[in-house]
């Protein structure tokens, strides 16, 4: 019995309370963003600075952000950003719906996470890509304004900014230029959600059989979400730097901008940034796992609550 109750369950979409689990993600969608943004905001800047031409690393960007632009300078970006809750809820949508339908042929669950985590990728890069192209401009602004073709009016106020950089988006280059970057998003992120979902299964799987049959769940799944993101940045990390420049610098081939790259820094260009995603994608792993394992458990239709044991 007691190894029974330790067998990880998944919570499946046919068993939630649809209404109870929407309102309940964006809070937690909202919470997790706000938490790791100034690492995603470092991320941008030390993918597309040349060299070390501003920041010797992470906790170098760190402090000089804080110091030059103030806690303020660490959100540039983030109120537009804010609009991929949208993209957040329809990733979480496909990935339980593609789940769903996978099962009717397969019962593997790192098949079933594989294909879903890429078609969820897929859908949520399709609504998130123009809304990232604006961000990333306002990132970078403050102190690495030389990394971009746009400039901001000074003394603007928020939303005035973001209007500046979409007009000066549009006049550039047109409905196109919000999608700029689209094709490195998808070879970027789709294998990154692919290898994530797959390699938290495992991880969870392997650490349940190590740990004590008392050790809680919620705690493996907690160690291993963090293990997994760290191995999908790692793989995918070339390709993030190779978007982030494409959208940022307006760039528009991929394999030309992958080429410069190699040329001018060499194969450590690739790694640039990576110890920030990582950084950024601990905590947001361990409150999507802890999150939404919760968010699941606490949206389970009430006649469903006294039948699931973890």
């Amino acid at each position: 019995m007691m190894q029974q109750k330790r067998n990880i369950q998944i919570i499946e979409w046919e068993d939630l309370d649809k209404r109870k689990f929407y309102s309940l993600g964006v809070f937690m969608t909202m919470t997790t963003r706000a938490a790791v943004y100034p690492f995603t905001l470092i991320r941008t800047r030390l993918q597309v600075q040349k060299g070390k031409s501003l920041y010797n690393g992470t906790f170098d960007a760190f402090w000089k952000i804080l110091k030059g632009e103030g806690a303020r300078g660490l959100y540039r970006g983030f109120m537009v950003n804010t609009f991929t809750l949208i993209s957040g809820q329809a990733y979480v949508t496909t990935y339980e719906l593609v789940r769903k339908y996978v099962s009717c042929y397969s019962s593997n669950n790192t098949v079933k996470s594989l294909v879903a985590g890429g078609a969820a990728s897929l859908v949520a890069q399709s609504i998130t890509v123009p809304i990232d192209v604006v961000s990333q401009q306002l990132m970078v602004q403050g102190q690495g304004c030389q990394l971009t073709r746009f400039k901001l009016k000074p003394k603007m106020v928020t939303f005035g900014q973001t209007r500046d950089i979409v007009v000066q988006i549009f006049h550039a280059d047109g409905f196109r230029g919000f999608y700029r970057g689209y094709v490195a998003s998808l070879l970027t992120y789709i294998p990154n959600s692919a290898i994530w979902w797959p390699f938290y299964h495992f991880y969870a799987e392997q650490l349940s059989r190590l740990a004590p049959v008392d050790c809680p769940h919620l705690l493996l799944q907690a160690v291993a979400g963090p293990m997994a993101a760290a191995t999908a940045s790692t793989l995918t990390n070339p390709m993030d730097v190779v978007r982030a420049r494409v959208q940022v610098e307006g760039r528009s081939s991929v394999v030309e901008t992958f080429k410069q790259l190699l040329a001018e820094e060499g194969v450590w260009g690739l790694t640039k940034g990576l110890s920030a995603r990582i950084i950024s994608s601990t905590p947001t792993s361990i409150m999507i796992v802890i999150g939404y394992e919760t968010l699941k458990r606490l949206s389970l239709r009430p006649e469903l609550v006294n039948s699931r044991h973890w």
